[in-house]
């Protein structure tokens, strides 16, 4: 039989069907997941957007000013999951009736019959608040909701403060028998608390809504409407009448008179301070303190100054800032004062403060948070706070109890997380003053709530440090590294790396067995004069028999305009012209775990310049020690010999204690 080119054709589409691209797969099972803040619309002002309610009437989002807070919860329905949250919408509205919080409830989706089956709804479950078809979508797109479950909290001054489900009892592919989390009632709680919403946003899990591809509304950015918020933000904190920062920016005149310098140093990511590199795009950021300008904050500032710096109604402005007179953290159980007031020079630099406080806690004490709060604000950079004694442990080895910089005063730990302050401890006060013309004195404090009973886990910092730093004169980009070998399993929730003037970069890498290496933490811009702790959004697990390896790069140039002197040979020491290269590293261990100690490996491979495998004389960081390593007389020391002179020097220290308990055994016969 003769085969046309035709049945040739149809004969191999059917052998041979086109291939088609697979979809993508999503789990099967879905509920909420925390999203960036910052790029999803909390500390955004919502329009004033009219609406009209399945009862006919009209109204807008100002009507609620009155009260503490707006809950904009989109139900529906036409949504099972939505339906599913309607009972307890209706029993959250009532229990924060009395509060001053009040509920609208908006059906996204105006299908026909969705005013008359919202209407039914609400009466079934009781909805007081109005009930509203949003069949303009007007809402929808004023707030930026996405799906059939997205619940916002606005102030009122129409400023979004959370977004997200109600809770985690429902979900795609997925119902419990009662909630884990409760998120819009821990979000309104630390709202009319006057706290910020620790957790502000979260994706719930619902039926999309056809508008959420469509961009929210984007509004000519004025101060009041737009700019306000972001330097509320952003600023602040620091630049604010009685701040550290060198101007205050709270007002329409500041920021107006300012604007040259705010856009400089935004510009050129200079300000807010925050130096770890970017996320790759489409990713978010992995820190839970990010203090980096969102792109879109970033865009609308400059924006407004190329615009002509518009004012805008003062209606539309934020809320006034409420003053701090309490602790973030609660009552403290302790509070400890410097031992002094220090006296701060009106002008010129400052050399850091050190002063030591003995604490008087008779048994060890577990810190659940920690907070710090200098008397003088306006003049203090930054503290930190070390612990030492006690338990013998060194200044080094327990790294920082507590850190203040602007903005970042206090850390609170989980239920069941908490770090050990020792017996009879001493705390390391290291004071950074920046003197603003006016000579004044400062007493800054700790506070300390202890918890109530001993943690399931602890929290312990690690340095990951080399003491044999040798940075040669005029030299722009010098090289150092430190390691820390990790023996077990190790869950890792922040990193605080620390170097001096000549400090220009640092990364943390992780390096596993089979020499794979991802980058921790990476600061290609180190900048001494803001100590920050950079805290992960989810606590990591670096796998047992891994490495940390920490590089750090120093300029010692005339380059450096803050180097105290280009000609000199710098080596590691506490003072400021001297250098450190520390990489701190928070991690939680079990109540009876240790921190990863040095290891003889980790010091070979530090000593070990010219990574020939064996350490000369040279290399060698107490020259006398080298014969009793350099067992063979070659002038070389192998990693054979450098454990074998470890388990000598061990021997000797030993001894060498020995004798020295017996020349006090002998004093004390004598006395």
């Amino acid at each position: 039989m003769r085969m046309t080119l035709t049945s040739a054709a149809i004969l191999s589409a059917l052998a041979f069907p086109p291939l088609i691209e697979a979809a993508p797969t999503a789990p099967v099972r879905q509920g909420p997941k925390a999203i960036d803040p910052a790029v999803n619309g909390i500390g955004r002002w919502v329009p004033d957007v009219e609406f009209i309610s399945v009862k006919g009437k009209r109204g807008r989002l100002s009507d609620f000013k009155s009260g503490k807070a707006l809950v904009v919860a989109f139900t529906g329905a036409s949504c099972p999951v939505s339906k599913r949250f309607a009972p307890t919408l209706a029993g959250l509205e009532k229990a924060y009736a009395k509060q001053g919080v009040s509920f609208l409830f908006v059906d996204p989706i105006a299908v026909k019959g969705a005013r008359e089956d919202l209407a039914k709804m609400a009466r079934k479950v009781g909805f007081v608040g109005p009930s509203v078809v949003d069949e303009e979508e007007s809402l929808a797109l004023g707030l930026g909701a996405r799906t059939t479950t997205d619940v916002f909290v606005l102030d009122a001054a129409r400023t979004i403060l959370y977004r997200g489900p109600v809770d985690d009892q429902y979900g795609i592919g997925y119902q419990l028998e009662k909630p884990r989390r409760h998120y819009l009632r821990e979000a309104l709680d630390a709202h009319l608390a006057g706290k910020a919403i620790a957790n502000p946003a979260f994706w719930a899990p619902g039926c999309e809504l056809a508008s959420a591809s469509t961009k929210p509304v984007r509004l000519v950015p004025t101060y009041h409407n737009r700019i306000s918020r972001i330097l509320r933000n952003n600023c602040v904190e620091c630049h604010r009448e009685g701040g550290v920062g060198p101007f205050p920016l709270e007002h329409y005149d500041e920021a107006e008179e300012n604007a040259g310098m705010i856009r400089k140093v935004v510009s050129e990511g200079l300000m807010p301070p925050w130096f770890a590199s970017a996320p790759p795009k489409g990713h978010s950021s992995p820190w839970a303190n990010d203090r980096s300008l969102p792109a879109r904050d970033r865009a609308d500032l400059l924006a407004w100054i190329r615009n002509g710096k518009p004012e805008g109604d003062p209606a539309e402005g934020p809320l006034p800032m409420a003053r701090k007179s309490d602790w973030d953290i609660g009552k403290p159980d302790a509070v400890i004062p410097l031992p002094k007031e220090v006296e701060v020079k009106a002008t010129g630099r400052m050399p850091y403060v050190n002063l030591r406080v003995k604490t008087n806690f008779a048994e060890d004490r577990w810190v659940q948070a920690t907070e710090v709060r200098p008397t003088a604000p306006q003049v203090v950079h930054h503290v930190l706070v070390f612990v030492s004694g006690g338990d013998g442990l060194k200044r080094e080895d327990i790294g920082a109890l507590a850190a203040y910089v602007p903005g970042n005063t206090f850390v609170e730990f989980p239920q069941g997380v908490a770090k050990k302050l020792p017996a009879g401890a001493t705390l390391h006060f290291q004071m950074h003053y920046t003197p603003n013309g006016k000579a004044t004195t400062d007493r800054t404090r700790i506070g300390l709530r202890f918890a109530s009973e001993k943690p399931k886990k602890v929290v312990r910092t690690f340095p990951v440090a080399n003491r044999r730093i040798d940075i040669p004169p005029h030299d722009d980009h010098h090289v150092e590294k430190a390691f820390r070998s990790i023996p077990r399993a190790t869950v890792v929730r922040a990193f605080m790396p620390h170097m001096h003037l000549r400090g220009k970069a640092i990364k943390y890498e992780l390096v596993s067995q089979d020499g794979r290496r991802e980058t921790l933490l990476d600061v290609p811009r180190y900048d001494f004069n803001w100590q920050l702790r950079y805290e992960l959004k989810e606590p990591r697990t670096l796998p047992e028999g891994s490495r940390i390896e920490v590089t750090g790069v120093f300029d010692n140039s005339k380059g450096n305009p803050a180097n105290p002197n280009p000609d000199a040979r710098v080596r590691w020491g506490d003072q400021s012209e001297e250098e450190m290269l520390i990489g701190y590293v928070e991690c939680e261990l079990e109540p009876s775990g240790s921190v990863p100690r040095p290891t003889g490996k980790d010091l070979f491979t530090q000593l070990d310049r010219n990574k020939d495998g064996v350490l000369s004389k040279d290399e060698f960081s107490r020259p006398a020690l080298f014969p009793l390593f350099d067992s063979d007389g070659n002038g070389r020391v192998t990693r054979r010999e450098g454990t074998e002179g470890m388990a000598k020097l061990k021997q000797r220290e030993k001894e060498l204690r020995r004798g020295q308990e017996s020349l006090r055994g002998l004093l004390d016969r004598l006395r």
